[in-house]
């Protein structure tokens, strides 16, 4: 019995995208095409880069430059996207403090999107969220490595944190063999490295390394805003889905890739990714130019970890294990 689960990287619904959301009548964030897309998966895993408040001040930080917050009926707009859950292990949870983030859970929990890597105190925001989908058992495990102020404490909110620059912690490498010791999938899905790199730097390569190792089937990271390469069970990093950002010249983070990968109690059977194009506050299918563009740097990302990216027409694909 295999599952597909739906993964897209950084969505962020603030600025200019909470402006979009809060105009009179229906204001689109994504085309038919990419919800044509997502709907064919059993489980919709994204990065939450915002919270969804109208509380809260900007984090009092003078290094800071950017705060994200989004108006409620953002939750709303990603349930009928048909997301299941949401990491918000990030630098964004508590871009407004935690009146707000807390309101993000709580926004997102009522309109039933689930919610890793954050929360009200330690506790919260290290547990892992538990599905059961098509006969199997998976959990999703959030966590970030900056920015440590944002961590939550004993009895504070904020974010699951984790010095991943230090190696994987051993509470984070002992989650994980827990819980492949529960469960038939375990995603871990780390917000790691900085903006704007074109591929997963050393320590992101060998923390993603240590997680598999210690039990992970699939781990899905974010946060350069452009997507990296796939290899040995980790897509490094799912780019970007929905925002608002000024466009890099030769990165190019407005051409993207939402990803459907399949999964199996032998762990990763195959990865599908359909490319994107990220307008300003609107999500679509890449045309053929951009198509081209981001089948080739996807492909030349993979290869540098080994991988074959075969294209499908209109997506591309890696098969994991053969016969896939």
């Amino acid at each position: 019995m295999a599952v597909r689960i739906a993964m897209a990287g950084d969505t962020m619904l603030g600025r200019g995208v909470a402006e979009r959301l809060l105009r009179p009548g229906r204001q689109e964030l994504f085309s038919a095409g990419v919800r044509k897309a997502v709907a064919q998966a059993d489980l919709f895993v994204l990065n939450l880069e915002c919270c969804v408040s109208r509380r809260g001040s900007p984090w009092p930080d003078p290094e800071k430059r950017f705060w994200f917050r989004a108006p409620p009926s953002a939750a709303h707009e990603l349930a009928e996207l048909g997301v299941d859950c949401v990491t918000l292990a990030n630098n964004h949870a508590l871009d407004y403090g935690p009146k707000a983030l807390l309101d993000t859970v709580d926004h997102l929990g009522g309109v039933g999107i689930r919610v890793v890597g954050a929360g009200a105190n330690l506790d919260q925001a290290r547990r892992p969220q538990m599905f059961e989908v098509g006969g199997l058992r998976l959990a999703v495990l959030g966590v970030t490595d900056h920015p440590d102020e944002y961590a939550a404490g004993a009895a504070a909110p904020g974010v699951a944190h984790a010095d991943l620059r230090e190696g994987v912690p051993d509470w984070l490498a002992a989650l994980v063999r827990d819980l492949r010791a529960e469960v038939d999938v375990v995603l871990v899905t780390p917000h790691w490295g900085p903006n704007m790199v074109p591929a997963p730097l050393s320590y992101v390569r060998r923390a993603a390394a240590e997680l598999v190792a210690a039990g992970a089937t699939v781990v899905a990271g974010h946060s350069a805003h452009v997507f990296h390469g796939v290899g040995d069970s980790v897509l490094f990093d799912l780019g970007d889905f929905v925002d608002d950002y000024a466009t890099h010249p030769w990165l190019r983070n407005d051409r993207g890739l939402v990803f459907l990968i399949t999964v199996d109690r032998d762990g990763l059977e195959r990865v599908d990714a359909v490319p994107i194009a990220l307008d300003y506050c609107h999500t679509r299918l890449a045309d053929p130019q951009e198509y081209e563009w981001i089948r080739d740097r996807f492909a030349l990302a993979c290869a540098a970890l080994g991988t074959t990216v075969t294209d499908e027409g209109d997506y591309l694909s890696i098969r994991c294990r053969d016969g896939a």
